[in-house]
C-alpha cells in the first residue's frame, strides 16, 4: 500500500517536474555567449583579470548567458589612437580624461560620458610613488632627491602614457606649490628630466626596464603598480618610497557606442563597467591597491594605502586637463621643450 501511495505522489507532481525541467532546458537552450574587449592602459592587467573573472560569473550567474571578456593593454593614449583607428572595443578603461574625450572628439563615445556612471564615471584613484632597489641605497626619499647628480630616473613616455603623464605632473606640482612658481616649477621639472635616461612608451614597459634590465635608481609609477612589484617580486628586492605629495590620479571608463549597437551588448557593457562601484568590484579593485570609491571598502583597507598630501590636477592648473595637455603634452608643448636628448 506504501508503495502505490508514493506512485500517487509522484505521478501527481511529475507534471510539475516535467514543466520545470522544460523551463531549466529551455533557459539552457536560450543562453546566449557574448564576448567583450576592453581596451585599457599599461600597468591595469592585473586588476582586470580579476574584475573579468568576477563580472563573467557574476552575469552567469543572473541571466544564465556566458561572457568572454578580451582584454587590450599599452600606454593609455597609444590605446586611445588605436580605438580611434578602428580597434573595435566595447569598453576603454584609461587613467587619465583626455585619452577617453580624444576618442569621444570622433563621435565614438557620447559626449556626457562623464555622466553615465558615479564619479565622473572614474570608479577608483591611484597616485604616483616611487619604487627603489631593496634598502634604498641613494636614501631616496621625496621629489628633491630625484634631480641629485648620481640619480637615474626611470618612467614612461608622457606622450603615450597617462601614467607618465601624471608623474609629470605630480613632479610639476610638487614644485610649484614648494617653489611657488611657475618658472621654477619648469626649471625642477627639466632637471628630472635630465636625470631620464629613456622614455618607455607605457608604464609596464618602464617597469620591465627598471626591474628585468636593472635600469635606474627609481621607477616613477602608479601606487598599485609598485606595490604589485614589491609584492610578487618579494620584499628582498624592492622598497616603496611615498614622497610627502603627488598627484591624485582619476582612472576613468567609457563605452564606445557603435561598436556596442553595431553587436547589441550596450546592456553588456553597461553592466559590465557598473560592476565596477559595486562591492564585489570595490573589493577586486582595492586588493590591487587602488583606491576605492566606496568608503566603506576604502575604510576596511585604510591601513593598506599610505598617507601623503593629495592635490588634484585642478589644483595646479585650474582650467583642467584639455589645457594641461596643450600646454604641456601637445607637440612642441612644454614637454617637447623640455625633453630635449643631446
Amino acid at each position: 500500500m506504501l508503495a502505490n501511495i508514493v506512485k500517487t505522489q509522484l505521478l501527481r507532481h511529475l507534471p510539475y517536474a516535467l514543466a520545470m525541467l522544460a523551463v531549466v532546458s529551455a533557459g539552457r537552450v536560450n543562453a546566449k555567449e557574448y564576448t567583450l574587449l576592453n581596451v585599457s592602459y599599461d600597468v591595469s592587467r592585473e586588476l582586470y583579470k580579476d574584475i573579468n573573472d568576477a563580472f563573467a560569473a557574476h552575469w552567469l550567474k543572473e541571466t544564465s548567458d556566458k561572457v568572454t571578456i578580451q582584454q587590450s593593454h599599452d600606454g593609455s593614449s597609444k590605446q586611445a589612437a588605436a580605438v580611434i583607428a578602428g580597434l573595435e572595443a566595447d569598453v576603454v578603461t584609461m587613467n587619465q580624461q583626455t585619452d577617453i574625450d580624444k576618442i569621444a572628439s570622433k563621435g565614438l563615445i557620447s559626449s556626457d560620458w562623464r555622466e553615465r556612471f558615479p564619479n565622473d564615471s572614474a570608479p577608483y584613484t591611484s597616485t604616483t610613488v616611487f619604487l627603489v632597489r631593496k634598502g634604498n641605497p641613494k636614501n631616496i626619499k621625496d621629489w628633491d632627491d630625484l634631480i641629485k647628480a648620481e640619480n637615474v630616473v626611470i618612467l614612461s613616455n608622457p606622450k603615450t602614457s597617462g601614467n607618465a603623464r601624471y608623474s609629470y605632473l605630480a613632479a610639476w606640482g610638487y614644485a610649484l606649490r614648494k617653489l611657488g612658481s611657475e618658472e621654477q616649477a619648469r626649471e625642477f621639472v627639466t632637471k628630472l628630466f635630465k636625470h631620464v635616461p629613456i622614455l618607455s612608451t607605457g608604464g609596464r614597459a618602464a617597469t620591465n626596464a627598471f626591474i628585468q634590465n636593472n635600469t635606474g635608481d627609481v621607477l616613477l609609477t602608479f601606487e598599485n603598480e609598485a606595490f604589485l612589484i614589491a609584492k610578487d617580486l618579494g620584499g628582498d628586492k624592492f622598497d616603496v618610497v611615498i614622497p610627502s605629495a603627488s598627484i591624485e590620479a582619476d582612472h576613468p571608463v567609457a563605452i564606445i557606442e557603435p561598436v556596442v549597437k553595431k553587436k547589441d551588448s550596450e546592456k553588456l557593457a553597461e553592466a559590465y563597467l557598473g560592476f565596477l562601484w559595486t562591492d564585489e568590484g570595490q573589493e577586486i579593485i582595492a586588493k590591487h591597491h587602488y583606491r576605492p570609491r566606496n568608503s566603506e571598502v576604502f575604510a576596511r583597507h585604510a591601513d593598506e594605502f599610505p598617507k601623503l598630501e593629495l592635490f588634484t590636477l585642478k589644483d595646479i592648473i585650474p582650467e583642467g586637463w584639455e589645457t594641461a595637455q596643450r600646454i604641456h603634452f601637445a607637440d612642441g608643448g612644454l614637454f617637447d621643450q623640455i625633453y630635449k636628448k643631446e
